[in-house]
């Protein structure tokens, strides 16, 4: 569930659909329903293919996970950014009509397919999705999740006059900076879980337990206290590394 939760607020196929209709005028309704279900297939096999090849991409280059759950929920603090202060929709429409200037041989793979559904916040989540899996069963929900969320994308493509003309200019970006905040709380969680390896606790306590037993493990000092908050322990953590460099840890 918390997969689903995540891909759609990235994606946010609600969001795409001013997009859809920037990209698409002037077309005849055959054209735009025809690229309506092209443009979320395409976006569904560029997925699917990382979600399948993620793990050994990340081997291959040499890259563990906790590094790209901190460098992914950055990323995704980002898209966020852009939701909450209405960037993004701008930025949408920017690259639609920079597409039909352009005049693009086939706007279902750009602009819509890449970047607007599989653009470099998908791909992070994907990425990160499929490693949490590994190579289990949890993989074959993480690729049920693409899907059913570029199957949403399908619809609102489809319903997109609709959607406008119920969302409104108002509506829609209320919508989006609501999900906005969403996925910024999202990409902290990411972020936290790479700072702490990946096995973030749930209560504060455990919290700090969790804190203070890694800066004992690296540094081998027990002078931290089991109320210490984790934000003094990492400054702790920091001297304590300053000190060894100066010889006097």
């Amino acid at each position: 569930m918390s997969a689903f939760v995540t891909l759609l607020l990235v994606v946010d196929p609600v969001g795409l659909v001013p997009a859809f209709l920037a990209a698409t005028h002037g077309l005849t309704e055959q054209d735009r329903r025809r690229i309506a279900v092209r443009s979320p297939l395409i976006a569904a096999q560029i997925l699917v293919t990382l979600a399948l090849c993620g793990n050994w991409l990340l081997r291959a280059l040499g890259i563990g996970i906790a590094a790209f759950q901190i460098a992914g929920g950055l990323l995704l603090f980002g898209v966020s950014y852009g939701m909450i202060f209405g960037d993004r929709p701008h930025r949408e429409a920017r690259e639609a009509d920079k597409a039909l200037s352009e005049h693009a041989a086939d706007i279902a793979v750009f602009p819509l397919a890449i970047p607007l559904m599989a653009g470099p916040g998908a791909i992070a989540t994907t990425l990160l999705l499929s490693n949490a899996a590994g190579a289990t069963p949890r993989l074959i929900i993480v690729i049920v999740t693409i899907l059913l969320v570029c199957l949403l994308c399908m619809l609102c493509f489809r319903l997109s006059s609709l959607i406008a003309r119920t969302l409104g200019r108002t509506g829609n970006a209320v919508f989006s900076r609501l999900l906005g905040m969403l996925l910024a709380a999202y990409s902290v969680q990411f972020v936290l879980d790479g700072l702490l390896g990946g096995e973030l606790p749930q209560s504060g306590p455990t919290i700090r337990t969790s804190v203070r037993q890694q800066v004992q493990r690296r540094t081998g000092w027990q002078g931290i206290r089991g109320d210490t908050s984790p934000l003094k322990a990492w400054a702790l953590l920091g001297l304590s590394f300053r000190w060894q460099l100066l010889g006097l840890g």
